[in-house]
């Protein structure tokens, strides 16, 4: 029996990738993180929600996913256990190791799925460097920045539905991985301290901000705001990869 088609680099023969490699020149990369989720939602939640992100973009289009960097910076949660972190000089050099490895292969549009907000910078230094070569096409999607602008008429609980293991949070990781939620430890914690001066860049410890990883109500998650979410994320960036790029659903 053949094995199913699948669209992960890291399932395929070489003989197999080589041949779907002709039809497409277009990967998708996974970065997210390990660090405390709130006591409801794994470790790993930025990492799993990048990761099906990208499945499900790639089921519509002719895409390959490649390489996931699981792990990112999260220095400032570090105080938490079971927080790793990754320094970012390490990450950048990870990731740019990756990227041109995949160049090499004949890939030439990159789509950074990533749910980190401390990843943001570095990826965005790797796709400006990978487009001074001809014809590479770069874009990032920052997940969790990216449905704040998406979530008309879902959320409850206005900016801090989109903070930390958060009613937003929540719900996709219902919708998407049932059963890695424990509900009957969720909470609503508000933060800790107020932010008189939001529009200076400061560095406080998370622990500073919360004492169980959550910021805000995460009770106010479901499953039918997580899957509103996901579909219209997904929606939105298909929309732009055919405007943008002419990469169109296959049928």
């Amino acid at each position: 029996m053949s094995p199913k088609r699948t669209n992960f680099l890291k399932e395929m023969s070489w003989m197999e990738f080589e041949e779907r490699k002709k039809k497409t020149d277009f990967v998708i990369l996974s970065t997210g993180a390990f660090e405390v989720y709130g006591p409801h939602l794994p470790l790993g939640t930025d990492t799993l929600v990048s990761v099906k992100i990208s499945e499900l973009l790639a089921e519509r289009v002719n895409a390959i996913i490649g390489p996931t960097l699981e792990v990112g910076d999260s220095t400032a949660l570090g105080e938490f256990p079971g927080t790793i972190i990754i320094k970012p000089e390490h990450f950048k050099q990870y990731l740019w190791d990756s990227v041109k490895s995949l160049e090499k292969w004949g890939f030439k549009k990159f789509l950074f799925v990533n749910t980190h907000q401390g990843n943001v910078p570095i990826i965005t230094q790797i796709a400006r460097d990978l487009q001074e070569s001809n014809d590479i096409q770069c874009a990032q999607i920052d997940y969790w920045r990216f449905i704040k602008n998406h979530c008309d008429g879902v959320i409850e609980s206005g900016e801090l539905a989109h903070a930390h293991a958060s009613e937003a949070g929540t719900s996709v990781m219902m919708y998407l991985y049932p059963g890695l939620c424990d509900l009957e430890k969720v909470i609503n914690e508000p933060p800790k301290i107020g932010d008189a001066f939001p529009d200076i860049i400061k560095y406080i410890a998370f622990s500073h901000k919360t004492n169980s990883g959550t910021i805000g109500d995460a009770t106010l998650g479901t499953v039918e705001k997580g899957k509103v979410l996901v579909e219209r994320s997904v929606d939105r960036i298909l929309h732009f990869l055919k405007e943008s790029w002419g990469i169109y659903e296959v049928d």
